[in-house]
């Protein structure tokens, strides 16, 4: 596994040198776009929409609509406004984790120590576990600034890289239901039913069944065969009054459990 960050964290006057290593990967198909006449590959062109013809690469430049004209932006724009290039990241202060909304999680790297910070990276994982915090920093990656979460998992420091929160967007527009009466004993039944269905979180219980089905209907077409999927059956309730839908969930939940 190739490292693709090399830096140090900041731990107060204390450097820790590390390398960060990618900690997720897709578990996605890699499909391409073929053409369905002879199946060759679909290649897609830069074309200018008023001329209908293809733009050269080194003719192409971004620009930014800003009251109905577009600004050019150049080169030089981008480092002027690129932040300054620094291998460190930052730890600013410790939060505890929960504190951290889901919302602003993006993709996370596992940080390996150099062998000469070795004993500081140690002491860092083991104040972070023994705190229950997590550090909150920042760095530089790919000339981008971005907010990071450094947190231990397992016998590891894993920097996670969140989002800023302008990114977050207003919830203004969605639909609310604030104004909607819930009594009593829809409440009761409501949390009766979360309480029936709690556990604790194994993620590993948890599968990408749809991408390995798909790639069983790969293979047996692959041998000239179509093979038999399983498909799910949605339960309906059998009316719309909402009491009536909990007390049904509910035991449907006690017989799926052996109630």
């Amino acid at each position: 596994m190739r490292s693709i960050w090399k830096g140090s964290i900041g731990f107060g006057l204390v450097n820790i040198p590390i390398k960060l290593f990618s900690a997720v990967q897709s578990s996605n198909l890699d499909l391409d776009m073929l053409d369905s006449k002879d199946h060759s590959k679909i290649h897609f062109q830069r074309v200018n929409e008023k001329t209908n013809k293809e733009v050269p690469f080194d003719k192409i430049v971004k620009g930014y609509k800003y009251n109905d004209e577009y600004i050019i932006i150049e080169d030089k724009d981008f480092e002027d406004a690129s932040p300054e290039k620094t291998k460190i990241i930052e730890i600013e202060n410790f939060v505890e984790l929960s504190e951290v909304n889901p919302m602003y999680f993006e993709t996370s790297y596992y940080a390996q120590a150099e062998k000469q910070g070795l004993k500081a990276y140690s002491l860092l994982l083991k104040s972070l576990q023994k705190s229950n915090r997590a550090g909150l920093g920042r760095f530089v990656l790919r000339n981008n600034e971005n907010l990071c979460i450094i947190h231990p998992v397992n016998e590891v420091i894993v920097i996670t890289k969140i989002r800023f929160a302008e990114e977050i967007r207003d919830v203004e527009d969605i639909l609310s239901p604030e104004s909607i009466n819930i009594s009593k004993k829809e409440l009761d039944m409501g949390l009766a039913l979360i309480n029936q269905y709690s556990d604790k979180f194994q993620i590993e219980q948890f599968k990408d069944e749809y991408h390995s089905e798909l790639l069983k209907i790969i293979e047996a077409k692959a041998k000239g065969k179509r093979p038999t999927i399983k498909k799910l059956k949605p339960i309906k309730a059998t009316g719309d009054d909402l009491y009536d839908q909990l007390m049904q969930s509910l035991d449907g939940s006690s017989r799926k459990n052996g109630a």
